[in-house]
């Protein structure tokens, strides 16, 4: 392991627990969010704002709030990724991560493959976004000085 800053060592179990965190940090984040804006709206709450991708018209304003959500969540998801992950290297992982399990999830939620373009350009919008700022995130921590203190020196 010569020459590199950190030593890194194979830990399954923290990868994880990692990964289980930040899925929870993206729906309760999301449920959160929808939370408000569905108050703010009036409408219903229902799982379908999370998981049907029929819900995402552009031409409705339940829609458009709901795509709101899903952008905010992008942001508080990269605030997730930088307390969890805390490795600039690491975000664009645990970022495909999440999005792919919620692929997975909406896919066993609607019995059908997201067909639809919008639900699509809002995912990859919404991966670029999340990975961008938690690798933001991370960067500025990784790259702030580390103070050397040098104790009490005698001048001679």
């Amino acid at each position: 392991m010569a020459g590199q800053f950190r030593f890194s060592v194979w830990d399954p179990i923290l990868i994880v627990s990692q990964i289980v965190t930040m899925q929870t940090i993206f729906y309760a984040c999301l449920g959160l969010w929808i939370v408000i804006m569905d108050t703010f709206l009036g409408d219903t709450q229902s799982l379908d704002h999370v998981f049907r991708y029929q819900e995402l018209e552009v031409r409705k304003t339940s829609g458009r709030m709901i795509i709101a959500a899903f952008i905010l969540n992008s942001l508080t998801s990269a605030a997730g990724l930088w307390y969890v992950v805390q490795r600039t290297k690491q975000c664009l992982d645990f970022t495909m991560t999440v999005h792919v399990i919620h692929l997975f999830a909406c896919w066993f939620y609607n019995g059908a493959f997201p067909s639809s373009v919008s639900w699509w350009l809002l995912c990859l919008a919404c991966t670029t976004l999340m990975c961008v700022c938690g690798e933001f995130l991370c960067m500025r921590t990784e790259m702030k000085a580390i103070p050397v203190s040098l104790g009490p020196r005698a001048d001679l």
